[in-house]
């Protein structure tokens, strides 16, 4: 005779257990009923009902039947909130009393991924269940932000709203009707931005919300490093982006109690992307993903998906058991990495409605229109009628959920990631600058400067992003001070269990961990070819804090540097991948007001960005920045007027026939020989460089123009009497002739000289002649804008060399 299956024997006990707490308690057998679709199994009948008695001998609550209220309404909202989630995809219209609705009472088009967000309401409503059983607001963040209409549905249901929204919905059938219509309307102001406070994915409008979740993986990457000591944390993931950016499994890896909050990742698992089955679906699902997470340091938990208790049940456990894993550490009975307790609620994609678990559950689960359609109508009506709740039982069920006030704390709106405020930094003495004119890596003014900030600020946490070579990108200083985070130090290396540099070869992982540290202060460095790879993580956050900008709430935490360098013109010794501009021309397409992107040309301009950097909320400072010694240009104290006007005036001659502009250190060293030459030729020259390119830019919009440049400092930077202009620039010539339109004076009079997508293994010089960038291309550049013979201003030599029928050293040695 075969043995019963071990799962078997525990389901069956369990079923046991439950029975005799139901018929022992009225309160627990009422909960356990259900409501709807919902139903609770055997499994979390016992899970609860030790939470329960748990919660009973921490004080946390008089008697177990408080918490069983709380479940009960929380199936109750969940239900609804499940009900108009199906209603914002199709109805255009809602009737509270859940009578059956007509044809005309459907959209034209619907539109919505149905799905997943229906996934979610279990979950968020679960996760508001635990903050009222503990008494305590955590902060939550998304993953999957096409899911987010479960979320403004059930906020919506509890009156956890922002004001843009509480203005405008209520529960009525009125305020329910305006809502449902909102969502997918499209309308726009006559500005051109949405009218509507709904949005496809979670935004600046959603309650609590802190990510878009629009590029799948990356809060997998940032949730570890999201909350300080004392906070905590649910973060929502889902299977479909456990495919996306690899690193989500080094979690473990970062987590430490010393600067980390708790944290409890919950992936929804559906097993389905839009039109199949997931990867991991595919490769076993639950089982699968369970032994992944166990080889990867997670302690994996199975929750029935479906049950809002089971998420609530979820999350207290996950917390208790890290609480208690942070404790074993401090004894000495552990060592790190200590195991992340991460929660796996498996469930049909779209569960509680007709078309679950099937493809068309993604966007649309009904397979066609109920406006048109009478099988599809009646299937709504039979789905929705399963979830209704009666609107008296739904308020009631509402003020047992509700428990803030008396319990005295915040709203979910206002939980502790979504009101997050730091200082500007108490900015530092810095080291005696290099004299004028000396030799100085502007990487290691970075590298003087950023300690002293962070010694100056030791009270804010500090996280590296750093792909490798840190040391080798001139940044051992900061380094040696701060360590890489490891779990087993190496003697002699600079590594410390508790390291604030995140190092790992994958930039997308360490750009999150800076990104994810706004509780702090935050560095990422990486070569410039290869931060290309962080614009994804770097994209979605400029947007995010953009739109909260504009909604009237800008985000309080410290600007983020991403430093770029090893760059395109000093990397030739690798090979043409490691050559690329394309980090800094990307983020220019970006809005300026936002997204700040910086050329530093030496020692002093580094350092003054970087200070400029952190005493400044909400933006994203980029800054391209060579490692090689180059000549100190500017003064400290022009160095700091460079970054407040983002350019500045060179050289001036009120005679000058020509204005070279540069952006880029190679470029202004190039820029400058070129006027050398033409003023021994008899040409005055005027030179201007530029820092910030994207302020002289055309505005896009009244935010953007509140950072760019005026006509008169337009004209008093690029005197506009000279019409011949060379503008020599570290990108490619057109992305950034297109960004200064406002300096161009047309093909005729004005060159643009940059990276042409050439190179190879080549030094400096071989860089900036394979790509005609040279100071005697400029020479020769100027010399067309002004019709002006080129034997006049270049050597027959070197005119050959230009030409590229000589020999380009003829160019070097000619420095």
């Amino acid at each position: 005779m075969q043995d019963t299956h071990p799962l078997q024997h525990e389901d069956s006990l369990a079923a046991s257990h439950a029975e005799l707490f139901r018929q022992a308690d009225p309160a627990f057998a009422h909960w356990a009923e259900g409501y709807g679709p919902i139903r609770h199994a055997a499994r979390t009948q016992v899970r609860v009902h030790e939470m329960a008695q748990l919660l009973v001998t921490q004080r946390r609550t008089c008697e177990a039947a408080n918490v069983y209220r709380v479940l009960a309404a929380a199936d109750r909202v969940a239900a609804a909130a499940m009900w108009l989630t199906v209603h914002m995809t199709y109805a255009s219209s809602v009737r509270c009393d859940g009578m059956p609705l007509a044809a005309e009472d459907f959209k034209r088009v619907p539109e919505g991924h149905t799905g997943g967000s229906l996934n979610m309401v279990p979950a968020y409503i679960g996760y508001l269940a635990a903050n009222s059983l503990t008494a305590h607001t955590r902060a939550w963040v998304m993953g999957q932000g096409h899911s987010v209409a479960g979320i403004e549905a059930c906020n919506l249901l509890v009156g956890n709203l922002l004001p843009v929204q509480a203005e405008r919905y209520d529960t009525t059938e009125a305020g329910l009707t305006r809502f449902v219509n909102d969502f997918y309307s499209y309308a726009l102001t006559p500005d051109g931005t949405p009218a509507s406070p709904l949005g496809s994915h979670v935004s600046a409008n959603t309650a609590g919300g802190i990510s878009e979740g629009g590029y799948l993986g990356f809060t997998e990457l940032q949730y570890v490093h999201m909350p300080l000591p004392g906070e905590r944390l649910v973060a929502f993931l889902s299977d479909g982006a456990f495919e996306e950016q690899r690193g989500s499994d080094w979690a473990p890896r970062w987590w430490r109690a010393e600067d980390s909050g708790l944290v409890a990742p919950i992936m929804v698992l559906n097993g389905r992307r839009i039109e199949q089955r997931s990867t991991m679906q595919q490769l076993g699902g639950v089982a699968w993903l369970q032994e992944h997470l166990r080889n990867n340091g997670f302690d994996p938990i199975a929750i029935d998906g479906t049950d809002p208790a089971a998420f609530a049940w979820a999350i207290f456990t996950m917390e208790d058991r890290q609480q208690a894993c942070a404790a074993a550490v401090q004894r000495g009975d552990m060592v790190y990495p200590a195991h992340l307790h991460y929660t796996i609620a498996e469930a049909p994609k779209g569960f509680g409605f007709p078309g679950a678990g099937t493809n068309d559950a993604h966007n649309l689960p009904l397979g066609a229109n109920p406006r048109t359609d009478a099988q599809a109508r009646r299937r709504f009506n039979e789905g929705t009628a399963l979830l209704h709740v009666a609107p008296d039982e739904l308020r009631a069920a509402v003020a047992a959920l509700n428990l803030h006030e008396v319990q005295g704390r915040p709203r979910e709106k206002d939980h502790i990631l979504a009101t997050r405020s730091v200082p500007a930094i108490v900015t530092p003495e810095l080291p005696a600058a290099p004299s004028a004119g000396s030799l100085a890596s502007p990487m290691d003014g970075i590298d003087a400067a950023f300690q002293a900030v962070v010694r100056r600020n030791s009270h804010l946490r500090v996280r590296v992003g750093n792909p490798d070579e840190l040391r080798s990108n001139r940044m051992g200083g900061t380094l040696d001070i701060l360590k890489h985070r490891v779990v087993s130090p190496e003697p002699g290396v600079s590594e410390s269990i508790t390291g604030s540099v995140i190092t790992a070869l994958n930039e997308e992982a360490v750009v999150s961990a800076a990104l994810a540290n706004k509780g702090g202060l935050n560095l990422v460095v990486s070569y410039e070819a290869f931060a290309a790879k962080m614009l994804g993580a770097l994209r979605q956050e400029i947007l995010f804090a953009r739109h909260l900008a504009l909604a009237g709430r800008p985000p309080k935490w410290l600007s983020v540097v991403t430093v770029a360098t090893s760059h395109a013109w000093e990397n030739g010794k690798n090979e043409q991948s490691h050559q690329d501009p394309t980090f800094g021309e990307t983020l220019l397409g970006e809005m300026g007001d936002t997204s700040r992107v910086l050329f530093p040309c030496d020692w002093n301009t580094a350092q003054a960005a970087l200070l400029a950097a952190y005493v400044t909320h909400g933006q994203f400072w980029s800054m391209v920045v060579p490692k090689r010694p180059l000549p100190v240009r500017a003064s400290p104290a022009q160095a700091q007027r460079l970054v407040k006007d983002g350019a500045m005036m060179i050289r001036n001659d009120a005679q000058a026939r020509v204005l070279f502009v540069a952006i880029g250190a190679y470029q202004l060293q190039e820029a400058l020989l070129a006027a050398d030459r033409l003023a021994a030729r008899g040409v005055p020259v005027a030179l201007s460089y530029v820092l910030e390119p994207g302020r002289f830019r055309m505005p896009r919009d009244s935010a953007e123009s509140t950072v760019t440049a005026s006509d008169a400092e337009i004209a008093r930077l690029f005197p506009p009497e000279i019409f011949a202009r060379v503008i020599l620039t570290h990108t490619r010539p057109e992305p950034m002739v297109g960004l200064l339109r406002r300096l161009d004076t047309g093909p005729a009079r004005t060159r643009t000289l940059g990276f042409i997508s050439r190179g190879g293994t080549l030094d400096v010089n071989g860089m900036l002649f394979a790509n005609r960038s040279t100071w005697a291309h400029a020479v020769a550049a100027a010399a067309e804008t002004l019709g002006q013979a080129l034997d006049s201003v270049l050597d027959p030599a070197e005119i050959d060399s230009v030409r590229g029928c000589g020999d380009p050293h003829v160019l070097f040695d000619a420095r």
